[in-house]
């Protein structure tokens, strides 16, 4: 397959920019023509990122204009809060866009972007594509299958999660140095993180439109990247029950489904137990490549083009 369809990303050098980056690079269908940043706009892409070579090595790192953009099929936004908003509002309505901010979920004319939620081909033929946050995907990927299909209560959900620093982008500010996290682990913005109201949205329409309970305190520990959300329910179904809902209602049938003891093992998995009280772990991929600082993607942000699909681990499929 030629490598013909035109990407930019917006955002280039901040960590989620520089993941979308290296995703794009090793797509058999994707040519990157285009990259924007703001403090880096001038440098050529391979002084930033000296793992790159050829054409994609030479590029020059622009200075973002919405109306000034090279001929593109997709376009991905990795903008600070409230900055994509305004971009993509002044972008061509036919042009393929992904916001991985945090703008656009669940906003009228934008599709909310977990493949295993929204399906893979109502994301490739949507041209508002919105990413989910870092902790809504992990938690909705542990809860999707047992809330949709009403094996537990919409009420009284729990996600505890812990995450890495590197969430809080390149920008993040003193409190996450090494000297303030290392050798700690510290609950945030409990009762007002921004994830919050997204998760509930998400988990009431997979409900049928049910008002959904949930408390999510999440956790900052000293790792660059990587994340666990551990969710509690409430619901009176076995093991087995539990694990055959999963593998029925997930996309992607490779992420592994285990209740052993020892589930976390460098992969996507699982952990389900039975009684009163359902318990299931998440555990998001920490991939490192050489050179990269670390950004959390979402297990299964997926790009389609045509019948192509790359996911944040990276497989290629048809």
């Amino acid at each position: 397959m030629s490598r013909g369809k035109r990407v930019g990303v917006v955002g280039v050098s901040g960590y989620g920019g520089g993941e979308i980056l290296r995703l794009c690079a090793l797509h058999p269908a994707v040519q990157v023509v285009y990259v924007a940043g703001e403090s880096s706009a001038g440098q050529r892409l391979g002084s930033r990122y000296p793992g790159l070579s050829g054409a994609l090595a030479a590029l020059t790192i622009q200075a973002f204009d919405p109306h000034h953009l090279p001929d593109l099929d997709l376009l991905f936004l990795s903008l600070q809060t409230v900055e994509s908003r305004k971009a993509a509002a002044a972008l061509p309505h036919d042009l393929k866009v992904v916001d991985v901010g945090g703008d656009h979920r669940f906003v009228d004319g934008w599709t909310y972007g977990l493949t295993e939620i929204t399906g893979p081909a109502t994301i490739a033929e949507s041209n508002r594509v919105a990413d989910p946050g870092c902790f809504p995907a992990a938690a909705l990927l542990a809860l999707a299958p047992l809330v949709a299909r009403n094996l537990v209560e919409p009420m009284g959900i729990i996600v505890d999660a812990k995450t890495g620093i590197s969430g809080a982008g390149r920008g993040g500010g003193s409190t996450f140095g090494y000297a303030e996290v290392n050798e700690d682990v510290s609950a945030y913005n409990l009762f007002k993180h921004a994830h919050a109201p997204e998760m509930r949205e998400a988990l009431s329409r997979m409900a049928g439109g049910v008002p959904v309970s949930l408390v999510f305190s999440p956790h900052l520990v000293p790792m660059t990247r990587g994340l666990l959300a551990t969710c509690y329910g409430r619901g009176r179904l076995t093991t087995d029950q539990a694990l055959r809902a999963a593998r029925e209602e997930m996309v992607d049938e490779r992420d592994q489904l285990t209740h052993a003891p020892q589930w976390s093992v460098k992969r996507n998995l699982v952990q389900i137990l039975d009684h009163d009280v359902v318990i299931v772990a998440f555990e998001m991929p920490m991939v490192i490549a050489p050179r990269d600082k670390g950004i959390r993607v979402p297990a299964s942000h997926a790009v389609n083009f045509d019948s192509v699909q790359v996911d944040s681990r990276c497989n290629v499929r048809p």
